[in-house]
């Protein structure tokens, strides 16, 4: 039996939420300005045992913007208690099977109450259904009084489920897409840096051999790249996807995304997959983990506030806007390993 290949015309109902992004992301872009854009980097070091290192300085770091070494602007070594940072942990009830979202509720649970409920970092949650995206109000280090409102919370059935196909998928990548970017709007108008846990098995990544785009849906996909790597940059916000599954997701599935990784720099070959959650996250300098255990993968996540360093440089300059800068952040210890965002996207 011959496979099902999906035109531009059977995807035009992401199409639709793509043009409504960038409409929205322009509204949010500046007056043109000859001040020089300034790219901010929250960088993880680490051991090869996975171990945070500390007490590096400024002269233990190399920038590389587009393999160009860069002079850094600003320095700092960051310690969370001196730094603002919040959690935010986010419950995808759109794309996860209803049987898991249980087993999840009660792990976050037992990680807010924790330590007594002594949470180290403001924290909230919000919960993604077919029909809303709902942000607790207020941040809070009591644990054990998020716990009881996250007990009282309706998760809910869904109504889109991976039944449905292709077309089911479609709708679930649009509702997911469409709460990350009004996540990103909300945030960006409060001060400090946000760490999203996006508590999902991943969205619908509807690319392959069976998906044809036209180009003027990879045009749509590419200034949708860059409008949400501008708009994680502007929220100070870093990302991270927390798939509960573990093992029982398949491999194939689990590691497709990593395809996607290496940067969109132009709208030719686009796919819906360079704006996967596991993509996002780990351009936004974010981890992509995968296990049973939700406590151990928040407490990991979290982990990233405790202790990382601040770098701001000037954007290398550029004629045209839109034209991606890939960023790699050197240590000079031979164990040490840097992680942060993996780019940008130039203006005028």
């Amino acid at each position: 039996m011959p496979k099902t290949r999906y035109s531009a015309a059977a995807v035009s109902v992401i199409s639709l939420f793509l043009f409504s992004t960038v409409s929205a992301r322009a509204q949010d872009t500046p007056a043109r300005s000859h001040a020089p854009q300034t790219v901010q980097l929250d960088v993880e070091v680490t051991n090869s045992k996975g171990a945070p290192v500390s007490g590096l300085t400024e002269k233990d770091f190399t920038v590389l913007d587009n393999k160009k070494s860069q002079q850094i602007k600003s320095f700092a070594a960051v310690k969370g208690k001196d730094a603002p940072a919040e959690v935010l942990i986010v419950f995808d009830a759109v794309n996860t099977p209803y049987t898991y979202l249980g087993y999840q509720r009660d792990q976050v649970m037992k990680y807010l109450r924790s330590n007594g409920g002594a949470l180290p970092y403001p924290t909230t949650f919000a919960v993604l259904t077919d029909t809303s995206f709902e942000m607790n109000d207020v941040a809070s280090k009591d644990g054990n009084s998020l716990a009881d409102k996250l007990e009282h919370t309706n998760i809910g059935l869904r109504e889109i489920t991976r039944s449905q196909g292709f077309w089911g998928a479609a709708d679930r990548m649009t509702l997911s897409l469409n709460a990350l970017r009004s996540l990103t709007v909300v945030e960006s108008k409060k001060p400090g840096r946000k760490l999203v846990l996006w508590i999902s098995p991943g969205w619908p990544l509807l690319s392959g051999p069976e998906v044809d785009l036209d180009s003027g849906q990879e045009q749509d996909v590419y200034r949708n790249v860059i409008a949400f790597s501008r708009g994680l940059r502007k929220a100070d916000m870093t990302l991270y996807s927390v798939n509960s599954w573990g093992v029982t997701e398949s491999l194939l599935r689990e590691n497709y995304y990593e395809s996607f990784l290496g940067g969109l720099k132009s709208p030719d070959n686009a796919e819906w997959g360079d704006l996967s959650v596991q993509v996002l996250a780990a351009q936004s300098g974010g981890l992509v983990l995968s296990s049973s255990s939700v406590i151990d993968m928040l407490n990991k996540c979290v982990e990233d506030a405790n202790s990382y360093y601040r770098i701001v440089l000037d954007a290398a300059p550029d004629e045209k806007p839109d034209v991606y800068h890939k960023i790699e952040v050197k240590v000079a210890q031979p164990d040490a390993k840097a992680r942060t965002r993996s780019g940008y996207y130039s203006r005028p």
